[in-house]
């Protein structure tokens, strides 16, 4: 029997079907293996861009505070009156609400 005929019988058509149906499992075994390949790329991407937005956050943060100290040390009764103006407003709007 020739390969073209095996193929009209009933083992020949399963046995075409199983290697089709091993075809697609290949396929989306490999599809699915570079989607998750994927999304850790895009995973590790975010995580260091939040990570460096993070210590950027930090440093700009301690970087306020320092100037803001030496503002204090610097004029310490022009900081204490802003302080107090600042509480004063502060206050009267929550007296508001």
């Amino acid at each position: 029997m020739s390969r073209a005929d095996a193929g009209k019988t009933p083992e020949g058509m399963a046995s075409q079907i199983k290697d089709k149906a091993s075809e697609m499992v290949d396929s989306v075994r490999d599809t699915a293996s570079q989607v998750r390949d994927t999304a850790t790329e895009q995973y590790q991407a975010a995580k260091e861009s939040a990570t460096e937005y993070y210590q950027a956050g930090r440093e700009k943060a301690a970087q306020w505070e320092e100037q803001l100290e030496n503002y204090v040390r610097e004029q310490p009764v022009k900081a204490l009156l802003i302080a107090a103006g600042v509480g004063a407003v502060i206050g009267a709007i929550w007296k508001r609400i």
